[in-house]
């Protein structure tokens, strides 16, 4: 790759990362800031931990087997809550282990309701969203709580492709997620943390940031060179 990439556009590819990444962060900042005012309580890298018996742990590992095979074969793949049921059935009393997960974000609602959102990047890969499958079960696991008492999504700060849900066309997404029920992006999101403008409102501020801040990034990139 570097042996045929110009190192200019290698130099333009790492800033965006980097950037990104730090700008992945400031979404989890904003969307806990946004949340107090809304919520009773928001918390930012939140564990939850408590015994569980291997028979549910194995049934995770089993239900995300199973998603997967149903996905590569475009058969019918199981429902979130489907799995959500099918893990909480198998926990017993014996057999416990200690297990704990922690989410980027845990919001608990007025009305006693509790959301664990797992904030991710718009165009994952097939494993990341396997991957997610597990901390999301594992929420209802620990909590010993169904939908809509606790609610667990991968959360996806805005839609890259437009502004509707019908408009996301990343095919990964859709195929290796339980995505109607899983993933929730752009307004979906910021409407669950603060409201119907809360998105319009967090894309006024982050225009104006970036519009005092432009300057300063295109001076920062051209250092490099």
């Amino acid at each position: 790759m570097c042996a045929i990439v110009p190192s200019d556009l290698l130099r333009i590819n790492e800033f965006e990362r980097g950037f990104s990444s730090s700008l992945g962060t400031t979404y989890e900042e904003c969307a806990k800031l946004i949340a107090l005012e809304h919520h009773q309580e928001p918390r930012r890298s939140y564990e939850i931990s408590g015994e569980v018996s291997i028979e549910a742990i194995n049934e995770i590992d089993r239900q995300i087997a199973l998603f997967e095979q149903s996905a590569d074969k475009n058969g019918n793949k199981p429902a979130l809550e489907e799995m959500i049921e099918a893990v909480l059935e198998a926990q017993k009393t014996n057999h416990l282990v200690t297990r704990s997960v922690k989410a980027d974000l845990y919001v608990l609602s007025r009305d006693g309701r509790k959301f664990f959102l797992e904030i991710k990047g718009s165009k994952p890969n097939k494993g990341q969203c396997l991957e997610v499958i597990q901390p999301l079960l594992r929420y209802h696991l620990l909590c010993g709580l169904s939908r809509p008492d606790a609610q667990s999504y991968s959360a996806m700060a805005d839609n890259p492709y437009g502004p509707n849900r019908s408009d996301y066309k990343w095919s990964v997404a859709r195929k290796y997620t339980p995505f109607e029920q899983t993933v929730i992006m752009g307004h979906e999101f910021w409407n669950i943390i603060g409201g119907e403008t809360a998105y319009e409102e967090l894309l006024d501020i982050y225009q104006e940031v970036g519009r005092e801040k432009g300057k300063y990034m295109l001076d920062a990139l051209a250092l490099r060179f």
